[in-house]
This record gives structure tokens, C-alpha cells and sequence, in this order.
């Protein structure tokens, strides 16, 4: 592992990641930690909303804390959550879960471990299923 620092105004936002909706600023920890973790910003892109269907991260460890806007998710035994600034989510091992909706201007920070890891698109809970 290594030292690393990141600033903003020498990173900038790309939009090849997970979701097409949104755009990441890797912060430098993957390379840092050899993979061992990632820490990312995200933020909405204006105009493109959540399409994604209910899946699971196949990770140890997963965190998202809220910098700016909302995020609203649905989660395996948990139901909705509305996320606001200051909110922080630390989503378990493999917990199924689906965003419903975000604002136009969310933005958040999101720490895993490992940095890659695969993500499955699964049924949706029994309880989601008898609404």
C-alpha cells in the first residue's frame, strides 16, 4: 500500500462506470491499496434517471454517504430508504437491493472492499414481490 491524495481540481468525473447514470471520480485508493479498496465520488448526471433493476454486489465491504441531493433505494428486508446529505449506508455483504429514484443533483461518496467486484442482477425479495 501507499500514500495517495486527490484533489479536486486535478480529477476529473468519467462515465464508465457501473451505472450510466452516473458519473465517477476514482480518489486514488484502488491503485493505492492494490485493489484492496475503492473510494469513488458519484454524481448524477443530469437528465438520466435510475434504470437499473434489483441486483447484488458480490463484495466484503460497501458504504455510500450522501454529499449533496437524495437517493431513494429499496432494500432486502429494510423496504425504502431515502438518503440525504450527511446520510451514510453501509449495504451488507450480497444484500439485495434497487434505487428507485435520485436528484439531478446528487452527489456521494461510495468505499468497497474489494475495488472490483462482480454485481449480479437477482428476483426481487419476497416482500417486494407481494406489493
Amino acid at each position: 500500500m501507499r500514500f495517495s491524495v486527490s484533489h479536486a481540481d486535478s480529477s476529473e468525473f468519467a462515465t464508465d462506470g457501473l451505472r450510466p447514470f452516473f458519473e465517477y471520480r476514482d480518489l486514488g485508493i484502488a491503485t493505492a491499496t492494490n485493489g484492496r479498496f475503492l473510494a469513488h465520488v458519484i454524481r448524477a448526471r443530469p437528465g438520466h434517471h435510475a434504470a437499473g433493476g434489483w441486483h447484488r454486489h458480490d463484495l466484503g465491504f460497501q458504504l455510500v454517504y450522501i454529499l449533496k441531493g437524495w437517493v431513494k433505494f429499496r432494500y432486502e428486508g429494510q423496504g425504502e430508504v431515502t438518503l440525504l446529505p450527511g446520510s451514510c449506508v453501509h449495504q451488507p455483504p450480497g444484500i439485495r437491493h434497487v434505487e428507485v429514484a435520485h436528484s439531478d443533483d446528487l452527489e456521494l461518496i461510495e468505499i468497497t472492499m474489494p475495488a472490483d467486484f462482480p454485481t449480479q442482477s437477482v428476483e426481487a425479495p419476497a416482500e417486494e414481490m407481494a406489493k
